[in-house]
C-alpha cells in the first residue's frame, strides 16, 4: 500500500494537520481489536476527506463501507448546518464501535447508520447525493457506480478508495478483485458522463465530477 520512501511518507504526515483526538483514539482502538485493520483510511486519508468535504461543503453524503466510521466522520466535518451522511456497511459486528464514536463527536444526527447490503439499499434511498464515497467489495465498485450515478447531482462527486489496490493494477494476471479495480478505473475514464483524476495517495482514491 506504500508506494512512497517511508521517509517521505513521515514528512507528509509530519505536514499535515494532525487528526483530531477522537479519531486517533478510533484509529489506535480500530488497529488493536479488529481484524483487517489496514481497511481504515487513517491520518493522511482522512484529512483529505475532510478537506474535499470542505471544499465541496455537501448537504448529503452516501458512503458504502463503513468500517469503524473513521472515514463517515471525516467526511461529515465538511457538511452543510442541515447536511448528514448516510453509511452503509454489510457488517453488523462493527455497528457497536462506530455508534460509540458518532456518539463521543455528538454526530449522531448528522451521521445515520444502515446495516445491510449496499447493492439492495441503495436504490431505495429517496435522495439527492453531493458526495458519495465507495470504500466497500471491490468486485463490486463498477455496480455501486451504476447505482449511484444517477442519484448523485450534476457537478456532485464520486470518491473511489483503494483504486491502485496495492500496486497489483500494474500486474498482467490479476485475481478477481484486482481485475475489477481495473475495470473499474477503466470504466471510470471512459463514462462520458464523469471526469476523473487518480490520486496516488496512499493506496490510491479516484475523484470522479459528474458533468
Amino acid at each position: 500500500m506504500e508506494f512512497l520512501p517511508e521517509e517521505i511518507s513521515q514528512y507528509t504526515e509530519s505536514h499535515t494537520t494532525p487528526e483530531p483526538d477522537l479519531l486517533s483514539r478510533l484509529n489506535r482502538e480500530t488497529w488493536s481489536k479488529m481484524l483487517v485493520p489496514r481497511m481504515l483510511s487513517g491520518h493522511l486519508q482522512g484529512r483529505t476527506l475532510s478537506m474535499l468535504s470542505h471544499m465541496i461543503k455537501p448537504d448529503r453524503i452516501l458512503e458504502i463501507g463503513t468500517f469503524t466510521g473513521y472515514s463517515a466522520l471525516c467526511l461529515s466535518e465538511g457538511l452543510t448546518e442541515t447536511g448528514k451522511v448516510i453509511t452503509i456497511d454489510i457488517n453488523e459486528e462493527f455497528e457497536d464501535i462506530i455508534k460509540k464514536y458518532i456518539n463521543e463527536a455528538n454526530a449522531k444526527d448528522k451521521i445515520e447508520i444502515i446495516i445491510g447490503n449496499a447493492l439492495s439499499v441503495v436504490p431505495e434511498l429517496n435522495e439527492e447525493f453531493d458526495l458519495v464515497f465507495i470504500d466497500a467489495d471491490k468486485e463490486n465498485y463498477s455496480n455501486y457506480f451504476d447505482l449511484v450515478i444517477d442519484k448523485v447531482k450534476k457537478g456532485g462527486f464520486i470518491i473511489t478508495d483503494n483504486v491502485l489496490w496495492s500496486g497489483k493494477v500494474l500486474e498482467d494476471k490479476a485475481d478477481s478483485e484486482t481485475q475489477a479495480i481495473k475495470d473499474f478505473n477503466r470504466k471510470m475514464l471512459d463514462d462520458k458522463r464523469v471526469e476523473n483524476v487518480l490520486f496516488p495517495i496512499r493506496d490510491g482514491l479516484m475523484i470522479c465530477r459528474k458533468k
